[in-house]
């Protein structure tokens, strides 16, 4: 059988994949939109339970839940999990239609709100025929069990790594409860008066037990689908430590989870270990989608205590607030072929829990084929300390909104992890443009220092050692495609500050990234056979020992006697999302230079140049992700996606 080389670790050993057949001893059907579901049935085909919780109630190793289309408001509690691979407990989709567990329910009862100053001063819109509509719902105590969401702030455990001084309070201190109209979320506001201001908004009284809210066009609620979220999640162990359970093909909507820590999911494995997440959607939770680690770095842990071991496969993620995929100490984790986006919409990345995946002391773990799109103001891909033996391979980092750096490998100090074989692609970088200084004239050019107000990276190593980034295409990058700076002081009990040393950067293609290509901290890293494109000035560099060193390849070639096999191109390269292609392609302009300052950098004009076939510095095979670039038309080539590894 031929080997996948897509599931090597960096240290030559194989994914170790623990998924077996489980021999099913028993079938439970639930069924909602069934009239003859009852939860007092047996659960057979023919008398199917009416609720996801009473099967959970019932499913012991070796158990397959069956559940069919329908709508279903209420959070599933597993009583158990199973045993072993063989003998699992499964919940899934039967296949005759959408199985959506919502932890919203819908309201109706509205009355219009009074009492409240809608204005200070003259309105927005003084020459408005109507008044903006504000109405009031009261909050139906016995539709909160246990948890009212619209009582309590975002963060409310662990303040310890916010930076109060740098960010914006208010999206932390919002309530987690949130309305919905017709499926789409409305904006909350701190103050009533926000309402005035802005519609398809909703404001919290301060006791929480009243919520009032203006629709889009000032709209009638009557008139459309109104929910409010009133439970935290929608499928969690009715304790922790549960393992060996799969959940499958279940679409979970409107969870009213809180920021991490702790990291509680709308799809939560509470600390339990080999769960099995494929197919499934997540969309609009409120924090955090789904969690496979110990949750919060203030548990205890037990001697020999198993964490992670988990699949999250062919999942979609929508629009997490702040973290899509958490996990905490999660070793061997495989999280492949999902599309996770619009991530971090509640931008609280100084929480620095926030990503589209978040993992910590992540060991063995193989992140593979994913699409990670529209990300804001928080990473793609967050790797926090003592990571060892990953793999980040096949993947597609697009588009990172107000995003310091799509992937972020961070206080790393033992063994080697991978990033290889990716498209990262568009990062725009937060910062706050006004503070970027006026060089006027010549002001500028003769500075030994570079600012560091401006970021953006495709890939951001601190206190890393041993990054082995290889084969990638980084295009459009604010700042630059890989940035590396060492962490002197950051030790925690017996470890050491991390040096950022000992990088390889190999063959990959650098296009277009607005200040570098690569940043290394010091000389002590590796390159080699990388194409940098449509980069000019200093657009490689050394910063310490200082001054910071800026060059371009012949004296990166020259005096650090890196990327001898590589070439400084000129030319297009075009990514459509859509159809999985990539398109190099002549360009209509060049570079300004004077005299034969061109002609001496022997820049590659054609992506079809000869030259470019052995940029590999094992000798074979083309730059970047693509063994072959086919010819599509007079100076144009094409790769498709599917084509890397």
């Amino acid at each position: 059988m031929r080997q996948d080389s897509s599931a090597l670790l960096p240290d030559g050993r194989s994914f170790d994949f623990w998924e077996k057949e489980t021999a099913w001893t028993q079938e439970l059907h639930v069924a909602a939109s069934d009239p003859a579901a009852s939860d007092e049935n047996d659960g057979s085909a023919g008398a199917p339970f009416r609720t996801i919780g009473r099967a959970a109630a019932e499913a012991v190793p070796g158990t397959r839940v069956l559940i069919h289309a329908g709508l279903y408001r209420e959070c599933v509690k597993p009583a158990r999990g199973g045993t072993d691979p063989e003998h699992m407990i499964s919940y899934e989709a039967f296949g005759d239609g959408d199985v959506t567990i919502r932890a919203s329910e819908e309201v109706t009862e509205f009355i219009p709100s009074e009492g409240w100053m809608l204005f200070r001063g003259p309105a927005p819109d003084a020459h408005a025929e109507e008044e903006p509509r504000i109405w009031e719902y009261d909050l139906d105590p016995d539709l909160f069990r246990g948890y009212n969401p619209f009582c309590a702030v975002n963060i409310l455990h662990d303040r310890l790594f916010i930076e109060y001084d740098k960010t914006d309070m208010t999206t932390y201190l919002n309530r987690r409860g949130c309305l919905f109209c017709d499926g789409k979320p409305l904006k909350q506001v701190p103050l009533y008066n926000g309402m005035g201001r802005e519609d398809n908004t909703y404001w919290v009284e301060a006791n929480g037990q009243k919520v009032h809210f203006r629709l889009a066009g000032d709209a009638d609620p009557r008139e459309h689908r109104i929910e409010v979220t009133v439970r935290e999640q929608c499928f969690v162990p009715a304790k922790p430590f549960q393992n060996y359970i799969r959940v499958k093909g279940l679409i979970c909507e409107h969870a009213a989870t809180g920021a991490p820590v702790p990291q509680r999911g709308a799809i939560s494995a509470w600390r339990g270990h080999h769960w099995i997440i494929e197919g499934c959607e997540v969309n609009w939770s409120n924090g955090v989608a789904m969690d496979v680690g110990h949750e919060c770095w203030h548990h205890t842990h037990t001697p020999g205590e198993i964490i992670g071991y988990s699949v999250i496969r062919n999942c979609r993620i929508r629009d997490a607030g702040v973290c899509g995929i958490a996990g905490m100490f999660a070793e061997r984790m495989l999280i492949e072929d999902n599309v996770i986006e619009g991530t971090g919409w509640q931008k609280m990345e100084l929480s620095w829990e926030a990503g589209a995946i978040k993992l910590h002391n992540s060991i063995d773990g193989l992140i593979r084929h994913n699409t990670f799109r529209n990300t804001i103001r928080a990473d793609h891909l967050w790797l926090d300390c003592g990571n060892e033996n990953n793999r980040i391979t096949g993947n597609l980092f697009l588009n990172g909104i107000e995003q310091r750096e799509a992937i972020f490998i961070e206080c790393t100090r033992d063994g080697i992890n991978s990033i290889d074989h990716n498209i990262i692609w568009n990062v725009e970088g937060r910062f706050d443009a006004a503070k970027i200084p006026q060089e006027p004239g010549s002001s500028g050019w003769y500075k030994t220092r570079e600012h560091d107000i401006i970021n953006g990276y495709g890939i951001y190593g601190e206190g890393t050692d041993r990054l082995y980034i290889a084969n990638n295409l980084i295009g459009r990058c604010r700042h630059s495609g890989y940035y590396l700076k060492p962490v002197p002081f950051r030790m925690h009990g017996l470890e050491r500050g991390g040096t950022s040393r000992d990088a390889k950067i190999f063959n990959n293609i650098f296009y277009s990234c607005g200040e570098a290509a690569i940043v290394f901290p010091t000389k002590d890293n590796e390159a080699e056979g990388n194409l940098y494109v449509r980069m000019s000035g200093g657009y490689l560099r050394i910063m310490y020992p200082e001054p910071e060193v800026c060059l371009h390849l012949p004296a990166w070639q020259e005096f650090f006697g890196f990327d001898l096999k590589g070439h400084h191109g000129w030319f297009d390269i075009l990514l459509n999302e859509e159809s999985g292609t990539v398109t190099f392609r002549q360009a209509a302009d060049r570079p300004f230079g004077f005299g034969n300052q061109l002609e001496r950098m022997k820049l590659i004009l054609d992506p079809g140049d000869p030259a470019l076939i052995c940029v590999d510095p094992a000798g074979e095979g083309r730059p970047g992700p693509w063994t072959e670039w086919k010819q599509t038309g007079t100076g144009e080539y094409q790769a498709t996606i599917s084509e890397m590894g």
